[in-house]
């Protein structure tokens, strides 16, 4: 048996783990919010309980158990942004907060209900991939809109879901996944763009350029 925290900790090194190997305390504590000395003791119990695999100073490592914790907690939320998006009209600004909280207390027969219910997606509000029932993931290929070249088309497959605001923006700039655009500028100095959708120009910030990835069109 697991509680919250421990979930909310294994959750957070997975996502850690995916944007750099190596996962050291003082990054995992800045994540959570949480001071370095609490993450430490956090970090040796999961470790006692063969979650991970932890060294002073070398960071920390999920462990396969570890590893499949973390993706049943991914696909839980996943699924829940997706219900409340489907079936009770939250924007996708709106369902992180909500999607979190329900994670934790769902149920492996409610969470197998809401993937039949929601017609088995393959991905949430933002593109994220849901893994499967059994732990895989299946992995789709984006690029950034702040690594795409000018005259780069393509169709935009997901969005970061960090900030709601950014999301918020987005919607009222019609630009949601599945649009087609064409980047028509860039700006070296700060790496804004231009992009081009249904003959209308939109200048986005660099912010939005990160937010942003696109499948590029053959």
């Amino acid at each position: 048996m697991v509680n919250s925290s421990t979930e909310d900790y294994i959750k957070s090194i997975y996502r850690l783990e995916r944007e750099d190997e190596t996962v050291l305390t003082t990054s995992l504590a800045k994540h959570l919010g949480i001071g370095a000395g609490s993450v430490t003791d956090m970090i040796k119990k999961l470790s006692e309980k063969q979650l991970l695999h932890y060294e002073p100073y070398q960071g920390v490592k999920l462990t396969e158990d570890g590893k499949r914790l973390a993706l049943k907690m991914v696909r839980r939320h996943r699924l829940w942004e997706m219900f409340l998006v489907t079936f009770l009209n939250y924007t996708w600004d709106e369902v992180h907060d909500e999607a979190e909280r329900l994670e934790h207390v769902t149920s492996d027969e409610l969470e197998n209900r809401l993937d039949k219910a929601l017609g088995f997606p393959k991905v949430d509000p933002h593109g994220d991939p849901i893994p499967t029932a059994e732990g895989e993931l299946n992995e789709i290929s984006f690029t950034s809109l702040s690594d795409c070249n000018i005259n780069t088309e393509g169709i935009i497959v997901r969005v970061s879901d960090d900030s709601p605001e950014v999301l918020q923006l987005l919607t009222k700039l019609g630009l949601g996944l599945n649009t087609k655009l064409l980047i028509t500028q860039k700006v070296k100095y700060d790496g804004s763009v231009i992009i081009k959708m249904k003959n209308r120009e939109i200048p986005l910030s660099p912010v939005m350029a990160r937010s942003i990835f696109i499948q590029v069109s053959e």
